[in-house]
């Protein structure tokens, strides 16, 4: 029972020098690359760049004890980061105590209802969010935080919620452009895009083993950083306009505190939510992708647990609101990580990192850390989501298109609200619409019934035998009760209508209600109603009802059953590939 709440002595039982030496070197790896991440996140989320530091130490430790993935790295990421910034930008003004307070709050408030979430096995609501839809608003948020960090690519001074504000901003201040921010940031990015795709390869054509070469190409942003911080301080830059991280404390993380002011609680619990429920889904889904590589298992309630007590950390040492990263994950899983403790590991080198080396930092311009963000946030972007679901489902096409809209033209919080309700209306439309296929007997000599606009199948003048493909409930059952009227209406010689329900899970009071409808108007135009292949839990709830003592037809065990008795077949119908 501990073992459920505390996987840590799970994994940590079979820990031994080979899983320490694999766990070292990815820690090692992820270090490097994660200190200049943090601090860009930390930047992008309005910040001091320390607070990135911070939030990358207490709450991995955290997630090490309570979560459940072998490979996922959990810190500040670019989506959150992002979700942070808009939401406590509306109630106090950067780079003030009141801005730094709120980022707490929030975080001890996401921490808060994760953990809540997760006691009460609350995981399965992530399953209501579309996953295209999710991935619109990824694509989206990608978009506007790479417009986001161009101010400090330009050098000016620029702003806004979405992507209309911030273009339009950009545009105004464009003049203003400082030359040397500008040659510094274009250098960078371009830099850092070719050391994600071309330096590996180039150094394995010089000899360097697989191993060192892929550490050299995690360590490319590290690299980035050492340069353009040189060429600041050797050629005086920043008294040229050019504008650098500035004195980073140099200590490990403080004991702070959230507010539990009352109102401030209440003007973030709806953005501490929405961040929340995305940081979840964004990280189950890294976690449960890794796992799988390995056969491995992951507990998405025990993940909220996790997610919940490492926010709440963040909230007490000095950091905001934390996930588990898409990039960071796969460079732990990439460099042999075996259990959480690399996790571990990673946050003592960051908290090193965080008491020696801040003061080499003080001239990090920052358009390196801008290009840093928009290297990894382009590689979120994927518009291809849109062809996809095109051509595969015209109702998720909609609901992406109109989430990367709204996203990108009203900022992240209501892209994320329009996602959130996008997803639950998608799911309603579809399960209020169930499929309904009018069946017939197959002519291989088998009992099998099939869709009579697919096949040709035999039926009977008599008889309609219609298959409900899904679970009836108050809002599909009156599409059901429509359905049947308007099939048989018209349509004299029809003496009996079958309902096949071989895939009907579920019949809630309002559906009984309309199976018993159906029933009285069938009955009064001389039709009788019948079942067929009826669940045994959905038989037993029907019992319970007077449902079946009214029915004015059978219960019949099988399909086949139902049409030998009511009559033999002699129509046949032609295929219809159409549909």
């Amino acid at each position: 029972m501990l073992a459920r709440y505390l996987p840590i002595l799970d994994w940590g039982r079979s820990y031994n020098k080979q899983a320490l030496s694999n766990d070292l070197i990815a820690a090692v790896i992820v270090t490097i690359m994660l200190i200049p991440q943090s601090l860009a996140y930390a930047l992008l989320a309005g910040l001091p760049p320390e607070m990135g530091l911070y939030a990358s130490i207490a709450p991995i430790i955290l997630y090490a004890i309570f979560g459940t993935s072998r490979a996922l790295a959990v810190g500040p990421v670019a989506v959150v980061s992002l979700m942070t910034a808009a939401s406590i930008g509306q109630i106090a003004e950067a780079g003030t105590a009141g801005y730094i307070i709120a980022a707490l709050t929030l975080a001890g408030l996401s921490g808060a209802i994760l953990l809540a979430m997760g006691v009460f096995r609350l995981g399965f609501l992530a399953n209501f969010l579309s996953h295209p839809v999710i991935a619109g608003f990824i694509t989206a948020s990608g978009v506007i935080i790479a417009a986001s960090q161009l101010k400090h690519i330009l050098g000016v001074s620029a702003g806004g919620h979405n992507l209309l504000e911030l273009v339009e901003s950009l545009w105004h201040h464009l003049p203003e452009t400082n030359p040397y921010t500008l040659v510094l940031g274009v250098t960078a990015t371009a830099f850092l895009f070719w050391v994600r795709k071309g330096l590996k390869p180039a150094l394995r054509k010089m000899g360097m083993s697989p191993t060192l070469a892929d550490v050299a190409a995690k360590a490319g942003p590290v690299a980035a950083v050492v340069v353009t911080t040189l060429v600041v301080w050797l050629f005086g830059l920043n008294g040229q306009g050019v504008a650098i991280v500035g004195e980073v404390p140099q200590s490990l993380p403080p004991l702070t505190m959230p507010s539990f002011d009352l109102d401030l609680i209440r003007a973030l619990a709806v953005p501490a939510l929405l961040i929340s429920v995305i940081g979840f889904v964004e990280s189950i889904s890294v976690a449960q992708t890794l796992a799988a590589k390995k056969r491995q298992r992951i507990d998405p309630d025990q993940e909220l647990i996790g997610l919940g007590a490492a926010n709440i950390g963040a909230a007490f040492t000095g950091g905001f609101p934390v996930t588990g990263g898409f990039s960071r994950s796969v460079v732990n899983y990439d460099a042999g990580a075996e259990t959480p403790a690399a996790g571990a590991y990673t946050a003592v080198g960051l908290a090193i990192a965080a008491l020696a080396l801040t003061p080499l930092i003080f001239f990090l311009p920052k358009a390196t850390l801008a290009a840093t963000i928009i290297v990894a946030v382009l590689s979120l972007v994927d518009f291809s989501i849109l062809n996809k679901t095109w051509g595969y489902s015209k109702a998720d096409f909609i609901a992406v298109a109109a989430t990367i809209l709204l996203t990108l033209a009203m900022g992240v919080e209501v892209g994320v609200s329009a996602g959130v309700l996008l997803s639950i209306a998608l799911y309603l439309y579809k399960t209020s619409r169930p499929h309904i296929a009018e069946v017939g007997l197959m002519q291989d000599g088998s009992e099998h019934f099939r869709n009579i606009k697919r096949y040709e199948v035999l039926t009977h003048p008599a008889m309609v035998t219609l298959r409900v493909d899904g679970s009836l409930y108050f809002a599909n059952a009156r599409y059901l009760e429509d359905y049947i009227l308007d099939r048989v209406v018209g349509c004299d010689g029809i003496k009996h209508v079958v309902l096949m329900f071989s895939a009907v899970n579920e019949v809630d009071m309002s559906a009984l209600e309309s199976l018993e409808a159906i029933n009285h108007r069938l009955a009064s135009m001389g039709i009788a109603l019948h079942l067929s292949e009826v669940k045994g839990p959905v038989m037993d709830r029907l019992k319970r009802a007077h449902f079946l003592e009214e029915l004015t037809g059978k219960v019949f065990l099988s399909q086949y059953a139902a049409m030998s008795e009511l009559g033999p077949v002699v129509g046949k119908a032609a295929p219809n590939a159409a549909e």
